[in-house]
């Protein structure tokens, strides 16, 4: 644990930055539950910066959580093409339907109730607790573990999540926890353009998979081959010639991205939820 004077410089220094180098961003403007779920959904594994046209196209395109959960998944997916891991966005609509069926259309404020969610883990629902709720819940992601693996493990590799998150805990400032970790998020993005990436000091970090010419970008190919409508599965063989095309087609079907209609493949209309 940290001593009190080793805390309260250790704030210091993450509020001073954050005094002068505050980031605008539209969730942050308005923190509603809802702009808030649609922007953690949006920023797992992709940059702020790649985020912020989709996230303005997609609010004007669904601007309430009843309007998402009742658009067909096939319009949902097309506004989120080009961002990248097309299952955020079959999550994120899969969330706001249980949150109109499960909680009269509201984004639970509580942890046990976010992580019923698809694609809301326990540290997801930690940093929707904070943005949108203002709630001081302690939850790690690779911002926060950049600063902390920064000033207080420097000198180690494989740093464990379990050491940081006492200290995660007792830095959070209770009294403002969403300014705070806002304040975190804006200090690590900075430290990481000028000391570099701290989190490949953590035990949990992983180098991102190579896009080019993975399976994954044979998934995403063949969705916006469907966004024009439907197409039989011998063609889109064809259109993506790889011995990988038929098992992901599989894929596809099993995981409801995609469903079989007069003889044709499509992008699913809708949500078989549990």
């Amino acid at each position: 644990m940290l001593s009190d004077e080793a805390l309260r410089e250790f704030r210091e220094i993450v509020w001073d930055y954050f005094r002068s180098h505050a980031r605008s961003m539209p969730w942050r403007d308005d923190p509603s539950p809802y702009h808030v779920l649609v922007s953690e959904l949006m920023l797992q594994q992709t940059q702020v910066s790649r985020v912020l046209p989709k996230y303005q196209e997609f609010m004007g395109k669904f601007p309430t959580i009843k309007v998402l959960a009742n658009a067909p998944l096939s319009e949902v997916l097309a506004t989120w093409s080009g961002l990248g891991y097309n299952r955020r966005a079959k999550f994120l609509h899969a969330a706001a339907q249980m949150a109109v069926r499960d909680f009269n259309g509201e984004v639970p404020s509580t942890l046990q109730d976010l992580v019923t969610l698809p694609g809301i883990g326990t540290n997801t629902a930690g940093a929707i607790l904070n943005y949108a709720f203002n709630q001081p819940v302690a939850f790690i992601e690779t911002n926060v573990r950049t600063v902390f693996i920064h000033h207080f493990f420097a000198d180690r590799d494989d740093v464990d999540d379990k050491e940081l998150l006492p200290l995660v805990e007792q830095a959070c400032d209770a009294e403002q926890p969403r300014e705070w970790y806002w304040a975190l998020m804006d200090y690590g993005t900075y430290l990481k353009q000028t000391v570099g990436n701290k989190t490949k000091q953590s035990k949990h970090y992983t180098r991102q998979s190579k896009f080019e010419g993975s399976r994954r970008q044979i998934r995403g190919r063949i969705l916006k081959h469907l966004l024009g409508g439907p197409r039989p599965s011998a063609e889109l063989l064809t259109l993506e010639p790889d011995e990988r095309t038929a098992p992901v087609l599989q894929d596809l079907l099993r995981e409801g991205f995609i469903e079989e209609f007069e003889g044709q493949l499509r992008l699913t209309e809708s949500l078989k939820l549990p």
